[in-house]
């Protein structure tokens, strides 16, 4: 019997790729082996130097959660695929498994005097990202794989979406040369605008 839905297989690849990079995302949160711990005090002190590590973990999974979430909801907008549009996906899924390396980045020397790399590092991974749906959604509309004019609108918007994104993130890593901290406070404050974006139109 021939699968209904010709992208089953690249749909269940994509997730596997998506668990793994958030389960990577907490290899790195865990007490130093050079704290010295000889009380309550000391350990609560500890925690508190972590939560930097903390901060960055939860901000990563929500960006690789609500990246998986506009995936998911993308590939219900095709019924097909293509050459192009399966390596595009590739190229999205690169900068996902790239995510955690900037992410332990962040969370070590965000509130360190020198915080710019790893803060234009992250953004830099954010607009990859971007590159990556601009590219999924462009040759979804150049080999027609969506199923309805509905669905071409809506992968049209999230090209758009794509691209909007692309030049925010680009602009946020140059700024961050001078602007480190003030920079990863806005990045968050994007994904959270994200976060509630998706949530509207899911309960629309």
């Amino acid at each position: 019997m021939p699968e209904s839905n010709h992208n089953n297989r690249l749909e269940t690849f994509c997730d596997g790729v998506f668990a793994i990079a958030l389960t990577l995302l907490i290899i790195d949160i865990k007490i130093p082996s050079t704290a010295t711990i000889n009380s309550s005090v000391d350990f609560w002190q500890v925690l508190k130097h972590m939560i930097p590590s903390i901060s960055a973990f939860v901000l990563s999974f929500f960006i690789i959660f609500i990246t998986w979430v506009n995936h998911h909801n993308t590939l219900k907008l095709v019924h097909k695929s293509s050459g192009s549009f399966i390596y595009a996906n590739g190229f999205l899924l690169l900068s996902v498994v790239i995510m955690p390396f900037p992410t332990s980045l962040l969370g070590e020397y965000v509130l360190s005097d020198h915080a710019e790399p790893s803060v234009i590092l992250f953004n830099a991974v954010l607009a990859s990202q971007a590159i990556g749906w601009i590219l999924i959604t462009r040759t979804a509309l150049s080999n027609q794989l969506y199923h309805s004019e509905k669905a071409r609108l809506q992968i049209k918007i999230n090209g758009l979406n794509g691209s909007y994104a692309f030049v925010l993130y680009s602009l946020f890593a140059m700024l961050a040369i001078w602007f480190p901290l003030t920079i990863a406070i806005l990045t968050t404050i994007t994904w959270i605008f994200w976060l509630i974006y998706g949530i509207n139109i899911k309960d629309e």
